[in-house]
This record gives structure tokens, C-alpha cells and sequence, in this order.
């Protein structure tokens, strides 16, 4: 076949496409993700392992409804099967439950600077597992990119008086999750259905709980907490599940830098919004961030 012939194949359009759309759904899902703190302030009065109970269980019909229309139900029921795949899943179950408790409990609790700064620094738990784990390298353009937010994230970490016990938890849970995750054998919809299927059982179980001792606010005096917590179940699904999508697309170092963005969102929320206080180091740290995401998108655009 003639190079003229291989570049106008559906397989070679199909092959450019791929790392454009691995980007649009990993670019989706951390702007979702940037905007959740304003739900978890709207939630902060009801205690985080209830919130993460609802945030599994309303997950099941959002994940579910996805998946029948992709029509891959039997993907699922294959990984039922899989012992090796159950095992899997549930590690990165357990991952995600511990990132999504200390972060509920870190936004509500007025700790959303080290929130942002846990985040700041998981992309370089990411380029860390990919270059031990994966072997991925960097050419001159994306090095400097690294190399700018290991600076920023120096200052964050040098001026927020060292790295407290949250910023590290979502820092490495999530990395752990993300670096597991890609290894998942199945899709991204059937293995998120699969994880918050695993954690259903237990979430069942603490929902049971707060209403046999009257502890839950998901009941007739409060529909407005009713309300919120239905809502817990698409806001968790979607972002996990585009997340996934660009996972399985994109270099793990890709995924690591474009997610610089989740944390500066929650930074502008977290001062303009929340009223935090916000120094002239963290404005240096932004400028260094926003110079990382430049020289990065530039070498994709390379590509």
C-alpha cells in the first residue's frame, strides 16, 4: 500500500483522532471536577462517609444507563468472572473511596487550599509511576514543562508551611488509582460500573445504618439534602467515567500535566469564592503552572 494510501485509511484517521479525543475527555472531565467544590460546600453540613455512600450508590444508575446504551453489558458480566479483574477493581475502588472521603471531608472543613495543593502535586505521583512503571520519556519541549511544575509546585509546597497529610492522601490515592486504573482489562464505563458496584456493599450498609439510628439526612425532613445527595451520583460518574475514556488514550505523563487544571480552578474557588487568603508566591506558583500546561499543549500540537 502507497504512504498516500495509509494516510487516507480509516485506520489512519482513526489513529490521528485517537490522541485528540483521549485529550477532549481527559480536558472534560477535570473541568468537571474543578467545579466540584461548590457541591461539596453545598453538602458541607452532612458528615463525608455519608456523602461517599450516596456518591457510590446514586454512581450505579448513572454508570448503568451509559453502559446499556453502549451496549456493553457483557464486558461486565465477563469481569464478574475474572477473579484477577475483581481483584483489580477492587484496589481501585478502595483507592478512589479514600480520595473521595478525604476530599469531601478537606472542602468542608475549610482545608481547600491543601485540597488544590494534594493535586498540584499528583501529576508528579503520575510522571513518577509512568517513567518506573511504563518507561515513558519526554522530548525537550514537555522536560521543560515537567520541569516548570516541579517549581510551582516547590513554591506551593514551601509557603503552605510543608505537605500536610491531606494534600499527600489525594496526591497518592488518586495517582495510585489513575496508574492502576489504565491497567484495568476492560473499558472505562464497565470497569467505573464494576469499581462502584464493589463499593455498593458497603455503602448499602452505612446508608442502613444512619436510618435505623436517625442519623440519615436522606429522609422526608430534609428534601433539600435529598435533593443534593441524588445529585452526588452524576457528578461522581461522569467526570470518573471521562477521565477513564482519556486514560486509556493518552500518555500517562499527558494526563499528569493536563491535570494542573482541576487544582487551579479549586484555587480560584477557594479565594474568590470560599474567601481564602491568596499570596504573591501562589500567584508565582500559577504563572509557572500556566507556563507548564503552554509548553505541554505546544508539543501535543507538535505531534
Amino acid at each position: 500500500m502507497s504512504e498516500t494510501a495509509v494516510k487516507n485509511s480509516p485506520s489512519a484517521h482513526s489513529q490521528q483522532r485517537e490522541p485528540l479525543a483521549g485529550f477532549a475527555y481527559a480536558l472534560g472531565a477535570y473541568l468537571l471536577w474543578g467545579g466540584l467544590p461548590f457541591y461539596m460546600k453545598a453538602v458541607a453540613h452532612i458528615p463525608a462517609y455519608e456523602v461517599v455512600a450516596h456518591r457510590v450508590i446514586w454512581s450505579v444508575p448513572v454508570a448503568g444507563v451509559i453502559l446499556i446504551a453502549l451496549r456493553r453489558t457483557a464486558d461486565l458480566r465477563a469481569a464478574f468472572r475474572s477473579p484477577r479483574t475483581l481483584a483489580l477493581a477492587a484496589l481501585t475502588a478502595g483507592l478512589i473511596s479514600i480520595n473521595w472521603g478525604v476530599y469531601v471531608w478537606a472542602v468542608a472543613a475549610g482545608h481547600t487550599v491543601e485540597a488544590a495543593l494534594g493535586y498540584y502535586i499528583n501529576p508528579l505521583v503520575n510522571v513518577v509511576l509512568g517513567a518506573v512503571f511504563l518507561g515513558e520519556r519526554f522530548n525537550r519541549l514537555q522536560a521543560t514543562a515537567i520541569a516548570c511544575a516541579v517549581v510551582a509546585v516547590a513554591i506551593l509546597t514551601m509557603k503552605a508551611g510543608g505537605l500536610p497529610w491531606v494534600s499527600l492522601v489525594l496526591a497518592f490515592s488518586f495517582g495510585f488509582y489513575g496508574f492502576f486504573r489504565k491497567t484495568l482489562p476492560i473499558g472505562p464505563t464497565q470497569g467505573f460500573m464494576l469499581e462502584v458496584t464493589l463499593l455498593s456493599i458497603p455503602a448499602i450498609a452505612i446508608i442502613a445504618w444512619l436510618a435505623a439510628h436517625g442519623q440519615s439526612h436522606f429522609g422526608p425532613t430534609g428534601i433539600g439534602d435529598i435533593g443534593l445527595l441524588l445529585l452526588a451520583g452524576p457528578v461522581t460518574a461522569l467526570p470518573l467515567i471521562l477521565y477513564a475514556f482519556g486514560a486509556k488514550a493518552l500518555r500517562y505523563t499527558t494526563i499528569g500535566i493536563v491535570q494542573y487544571l482541576t487544582p487551579t480552578m479549586i484555587f480560584l474557588a477557594a479565594v474568590f469564592a470560599f474567601g481564602e487568603p491568596f499570596s504573591h508566591w501562589q500567584l508565582i506558583a500559577f504563572i509557572f503552572i500556566w507556563s507548564a500546561l503552554a509548553l505541554y499543549t505546544l508539543s501535543l500540537f507538535r505531534r
